[in-house]
């Protein structure tokens, strides 16, 4: 029993070293953390990673505190072990989470953790020594709440440890009286502990250190990071039986991998300190005089000669709207809001109103007109004989319905249309190219019928004239030019900032034109000053800063204001259909536009095919158009015409119809043209 006093005793001095141990590892930790706070201040290119992933490794100090002596069921010592020691191997997975320049984040590791240790010697009543080993290990889940006291590189950290007994092995070995030393040595004992417990809630405290391993112009990071962390014995009673205890100093360093983001205030100190000749940029602003909300216009609006039938159907599709017989003698063409489709796609609604009524438009039309004829020519993929029976559905509805004679129409069948928009040889976007060509075509040679004008298969039909309010019309988007963009930058973002420096993000944008909606920056305001600022990205990954001042006001027009919109059809991927229109718009169109007016010619194409080839592609028309237009403002006679020409491309945010149905891409293949009065 001397012997078991005399080591309890040894047990509580040992505490002492390992406490004064901790205590020394932190307080270096803080020393190191002073003297790497100034570093902090130093502007990086980037930002440290919010996120971080790796592993951890460390050295587990082990001390075995309490007694133990009934190993198993099998097997009880002669003398209860008290104090032990060992070091094991601890590794585990682990991610991290804390914001730059914060206090606080959290912290997850999970990986085995190894709790061994070798008892120290004891005399059993027969003055024999004994030794007992013991490989207990665990899997470790460990969540920590992290804190950087100075927003610094050292931080501490605590939380829970939950702990899940993987191994319980022991060693035993029992030794011969050296009084008799010929005695025969015991054979050593292995075995498993019994009344382990399957799972240990615990607790711990720690500290590190992170040491950057990359350069701050690096986007991928790496850290070492050294730490030492407290196990106490709290919690750590391995067995549900005795009182054997684990106290743990655990001793390592993590390596742990993220991804850094801009620092804006580098950002910021690299764009001030750029060439402004390099790269040669040039940044202006248009913005309206006076920003308007609404505008009554009087649109006349082209009826495209074309009806789409859907794939592998010959009946004539539900959102055509098609009358009974009692309702022939109530149509009127300038009231075909009365007959609205079942559905409608929400944009341009009033525009596909009268594209709807195409049938009943023909038929009102040849009764009005009894010398005129028409000829409907079906196209489809499945070859003539499909075509024409898509055409006779036509005919039959207009024979029907409408009582026309039906030595008035003519069909005909045809694999493709005169005019396809599927070209042979074309790979891409093949099934929408099929669903545009998949249509009944509507020719004539009557006047009566046709645009001004206009003859030939692909003539449109007579236009249809209507008076409605125009919400946000095109003269209101405050256009942001970037003169150059295209060969120096990669991308280039815009800011808006108000007189209260609230600012609003728009972009990235690759094109060097950019039209927004005056509407969209002022909200409910009635007037504003802001800053503009083009925030470029060069190609080399400098950054170009530019800024300007731009005024904005809105305005609402006098109720009796009207403006005339009128629009030029494309086929598709093509740009000399503007031919055939020259004398429309230089007879019917340019006489509209008055001395000190305003005309804004806006580009669209539709979604199929590239997106830059669509945006040049709509900007030549745009600008084909104003070139007949203002070769004719000549002529007239009219000075001080202002023109704003602009492409959108298949900008389906800005383009005037949806992209889904056949109809509304052909609509979209167009130039508008408004024609605004001089204030």
């Amino acid at each position: 029993m001397k012997s078991i006093i005399n080591n309890t005793k040894g047990s509580r001095k040992a505490r002492s070293p390992f406490t004064r141990m901790i205590i020394s590892t932190v307080f270096s930790a803080l020393v190191l953390a002073g003297i790497h706070l100034p570093l902090q201040a130093q502007v990086k290119q980037f930002n440290q990673p919010s996120w971080w992933f790796g592993a951890a490794a460390g050295a587990n100090f082990n001390f075995h505190r309490g007694s133990t002596q009934q190993l198993n069921a099998y097997l009880t010592t002669l003398s209860a072990f008290h104090d032990g020691s060992g070091i094991g191997l601890y590794v585990a997975p682990l991610i991290e989470y804390y914001r730059p320049d914060t206090r606080l984040g959290l912290m997850l590791q999970f990986g085995y953790d190894n709790r061994k240790g070798k008892f120290e010697e004891v005399l059993t009543p027969c003055n024999c020594p004994s030794d007992l080993n013991t490989d207990l290990s665990y899997l470790t889940i460990e969540p920590s709440i992290r804190f950087a006291p100075f927003k610094s590189s050292f931080y501490l950290y605590a939380g829970p440890r939950f702990a899940y007994n993987l191994n319980k092995e022991f060693t035993y070995q029992l030794g011969v009286n050296p009084e008799f030393p010929d005695q025969i040595l015991s054979p050593k004992v292995k075995g498993d502990f019994s009344e382990i417990k399957s799972m240990l809630v615990s607790m711990q405290i720690g500290a590190g250190f992170d040491i950057s391993l990359s350069a701050p112009e690096n986007q991928a990071q790496a850290i070492l990071s050294p730490f030492v962390s407290f196990h106490p014995y709290i919690g750590q009673l391995p067995r549900t039986i005795e009182t054997w205890n684990i106290t743990t100093v655990r001793v390592g360093a993590t390596l742990k991998l993220g991804k850094a983001k801009k620092n804006s205030a580098y950002v910021k100190q690299n764009m001030e300190s750029i060439d402004s000749q390099d790269p040669i940029v040039l940044f202006t602003v248009d913005s309206p005089e006076n920003i308007a909300t609404s505008r009554n216009v009087r649109e006349t609006f082209p009826l495209r000669n074309y009806i789409f039938f859907d794939l592998g159907s010959n009946a004539i599709p539900e959102r055509y709207v098609l009358l009974d017989k009692d309702q022939v003698k109530e149509f009127k063409e300038d009231q075909l809001e009365t007959f609205k489709p079942k559905t409608l796609s929400g944009r341009s609604d009033r525009e596909m109103t009268i594209y709807y009524n195409i049938l009943n438009i023909l038929g009102d039309r040849l009764g009005k007109n009894p010398s005129s004829a028409i000829k409907l020519v079906g196209s489809s993929e499945k070859g003539p004989e499909d075509g024409l029976l898509m055409a006779n559905s036509v005919k039959e509805y207009l024979v029907d319905i409408f009582g026309i004679n039906t030595s008035r129409i003519a069909v005909e069948g045809r694999e493709k249309p005169k005019i396809p928009s599927e070209k042979v040889g074309g790979t891409n976007e093949l099934v929408l190219l099929s669903e545009d060509d998949r249509r009944v075509s509507v020719e004539s040679a009557s006047p009566a019928m046709l645009m001004e004008f206009q003859t030939g298969p692909a003539a449109p039909l007579k236009p249809v004239e209507m008076l409605g309010l125009q919400v946000a019309p095109p003269d209101s988007y405050v256009t942001f030019n970037v003169n150059g963009a295209s060969e120096a930058f990669s991308y280039w973002n815009l800011e808006l900032a108000d007189e209260k420096n609230v600012v609003q993000h728009f972009g990235p944008y690759t094109q060097e034109t950019v039209s927004i909606p005056g509407k969209t920056i002022l909200g409910e305001r009635l007037k504003g000053d802001y800053k503009a600022t083009m925030i470029g990205q060069t190609k080399s990954g400098m950054t170009v800063k530019k800024t300007l001042p731009v005024h904005m006001v809105l305005w609402t027009p006098a109720e009796n204001e009207e403006g005339m919109r009128y629009s030029v059809l494309y086929e598709f991927d093509d740009s000399k259909s503007i031919a055939i229109y020259d004398k429309y718009l230089t007879e019917v169109v340019a006489p509209k536009i008055l001395a000190n007016g305003k005309v804004i010619i806006h580009g669209y194409t539709d979604i199929i095919g590239d997106k830059d080839n669509n945006l040049r592609l709509s900007l030549a028309r745009a600008n084909d158009v104003k070139s007949i237009l203002e070769k004719a403002l000549v002529n007239l006679g009219r000075k001080n015409v202002r023109f704003v020409v602009r492409g959108y491309g298949e900008n389906e945010a800005l383009s005037p119809f949806n992209n889904n149905l056949p109809e509304e891409r052909f609509y979209n293949r167009s130039v508008i043209i408004d024609i605004i009065p001089a204030k």
